[in-house]
């Protein structure tokens, strides 16, 4: 298991597969940094798309802006684009979210449904009986 932190570069779409499965489908970029031994600072993102299947009431608070914690798996896809030109991507199938806000919010949708998402340290986490 993989764990990226990053910014989502676009609100999250819920779709529906040919076998009637739902997926949350979002897309996060990775900022790096660092510096040339000429002293030049280079910036570079990486973007991933993302799937989450386990749960998708989690899309509302997938917004534009958002920091998330994602775990879960890498994977790379190839094709070629419409243009006849090579084309590739990276996809991270995400198995737990834990958002650390930033996004766009909405006030009554955050107060109906974020206690259940907001109290455990990732999404699809069962809680425990810990006394600590």
């Amino acid at each position: 298991m993989n764990t990226i932190v990053g910014r989502i570069t676009r609100d999250a779409e819920i779709r529906e597969t040919s076998n009637n499965k739902q997926v949350v489908n979002f897309s996060v970029a990775i900022n790096d940094s660092y510096t040339t031994k000429q002293g030049e600072r280079i910036e570079q993102a990486t973007f991933y798309n993302c799937s989450y299947w386990i749960n998708t009431k989690i899309a509302e608070f997938l917004t534009k802006g958002t920091l998330v914690e994602l775990l879960g798996r890498i994977s790379s896809n190839a094709w070629i684009g419409k243009d006849g030109e090579p084309k590739s991507g990276l996809n991270f199938h995400t198995s737990k979210i834990k958002l650390h806000g930033g996004g766009k919010k909405n006030d009554n949708l955050i107060v109906n449904t974020v206690p259940s998402v907001e109290n455990k340290a990732f999404a699809d986490e069962p809680e425990d009986d810990l006394p600590f």
